[in-house]
């Protein structure tokens, strides 16, 4: 062997060594980055199951969701252009699994709100046409980017779909053909949700638009499975029919494992519905439900409902939590649990500064305010908060000409009984227009009308009476 053979080997040898050791680092970097994005995940089911949000878990998901991060979705129904509190578990759910380290996709149902769900209901839902159905959509994203990240370049930053946007092509022949061959009618109508509307004790059958509902929904799943990855689907405990059916078309039609968690029904502890005041649902959209009642509901939640609400509606912790729950225990009249659950849904729903002005509309009541407080609400929470308070009507030109307070009191709406009564009153000291003490010669004007609109008069601590400038 002659010395450029020998010389040519070891080039060899040195170049081999060097690709192999490249190939080492890449094998060591692909390592650690799978480590380090593992090592990112956190326990969603653990997380969801000390909050008492599991119902059932399909075998095999906690693993498959420690393993790396994995995309989940969670259907939300577009036919109101607001979500309201009962939509705030899945909400919840969608932002815990996001906070885990993985990738939640929220989906409108733009075709399936067009047909109804059956799941629970006794009766169809009204359908909507698209334009409706996409307002909404914006609507609804709106509200969910309270919780979730859209906007960030992260790897696990939410999405938002919408299902009418695949459906819309599919013909019904080519549905039948292609997906419903492979689901049984047998297996479609084991499920309760179908059950329960024909048994003999449903007031009205179900609709062949209805009973399809699974399919579609089941459809979806098989779509995000094939076009975004997503492995897990999670809903309502009254969900979990439609969706293993979807994980069954997963399985039949692209051979592949989809997995599905739902949470419990929550319920309150007197058996009222909840989600449900005496004026309806309780909304997100601040021009439904203001931001004022929204605070209401929540402070006014019973112990043990706020003891377990606490967990499920707050990103709070565990530690935080239990101590709050202790120190509650310890003085229940206080209501550390109900007045803390209130802020903190109030300001991820709407803001801190919104929650500053439902503190100050509630103190109101309790002769905590001044009158530069009850001056800064505006009339909608005005009104809700002084909601059944007795009230007259008094022209606005009898308040720019001026209205004796003797008057207002008495013979203008029947607050007081008697001019007697109402000079009395004032001679004790007693009288307050918009929170400020008065006397007997105090004149209304219309320095004292609240949004162009109100006059707040009252005897005592608790006696209001409203004078509605028309």
């Amino acid at each position: 062997m002659n010395y450029n053979d020998f010389s040519n080997g070891i080039a060899w040898d040195i170049k081999t060594f060097n690709f192999k050791l490249k190939e080492l680092y890449i094998d060591f970097y692909l390592c650690l980055s799978f480590k380090n994005e593992v090592s990112m995940i956190k326990n969603f089911v653990e997380e969801l199951t000390w909050r008492g949000m599991i119902h059932t878990v399909m075998p095999g998901a906690e693993d498959h969701l420690m393993e790396n991060m994995r995309r989940a979705y969670v259907g939300f129904d577009p036919t109101a252009d607001s979500l309201h509190i009962g939509n705030l578990v899945p909400i919840m759910l969608l932002a815990h699994f996001q906070r885990c380290g993985h990738k939640p996709i929220a989906l409108v149902g733009g075709a399936t709100g067009m047909i109804g769900d059956p799941s629970g209901k006794s009766n169809e839902r009204n359908l909507l046409d698209e334009n409706t159905l996409r307002q909404n959509q914006e609507a609804i994203k709106r509200q969910l980017a309270h919780f979730l990240d859209f906007e960030s370049d992260a790897d696990n930053a939410a999405l938002l779909v919408n299902n009418y946007d695949w459906m819309k092509e599919i013909s019904f022949l080519d549905f039948i053909r292609d997906v419903g061959k492979h689901i049984t009618v047998n297996y479609m109508m084991a499920k309760d949700s179908v059950k329960n509307r024909i048994s003999s004790d449903a007031s009205e059958g179900m609709s062949f638009t209805e009973f399809t509902y699974q399919l579609v929904q089941g459809y979806d799943f098989l779509q995000l499975y094939q076009e975004k990855g997503c492995t897990l689907q999670m809903g309502g405990s009254d969900q979990w029919g439609n969706i293993t059916t979807g994980t069954e078309l997963i399985r039949r039609i692209d051979s592949g494992k989809g997995y599905a968690i739902t949470c419990p029904l929550i319920t309150k502890s007197d058996g009222s519905k909840f989600g449900k005041s005496e004026g309806g649902n309780v909304w997100l959209d601040s021009n439904r439900t203001s931001p004022y009642k929204f605070y209401q509901y929540w402070l006014n939640t019973s112990d043990e409902d706020a003891e377990k609400y606490i967990k499920i509606f707050t990103f709070l912790s565990k530690e935080t939590i239990e101590t709050l729950i202790k120190e509650h225990q310890e003085a229940p009249h206080m209501r550390i649990l109900q007045r803390r659950l209130a802020e903190e849904i109030t300001t991820m729903v709407h803001s801190k500064t919104d929650l500053g002005h439902a503190i100050k509309a509630s103190n109101i009541l309790f002769g905590k305010s001044t009158s530069a407080d009850l001056k800064q609400l505006n009339a909608q929470t005005f009104l809700d908060v002084f909601d059944g308070v007795p009230s007259t009507e008094v022209e606005r030109s009898v308040i720019q000409s001026g209205l004796d307070i003797v008057a207002a009191l008495a013979e203008l709406g029947g607050f007081l009984k008697s001019n007697g009564e109402a000079r009395r009153a004032l001679k004790e000291n007693s009288i307050a227009v918009n929170k400020e003490k008065v006397t007997a010669d105090y004149i209304i004007g219309t320095a004292d009308v609240i949004n162009d609109k109100f006059v707040l008069l009252q005897r005592g601590k608790k006696n209001y009476f409203v004078l509605h400038v028309v």
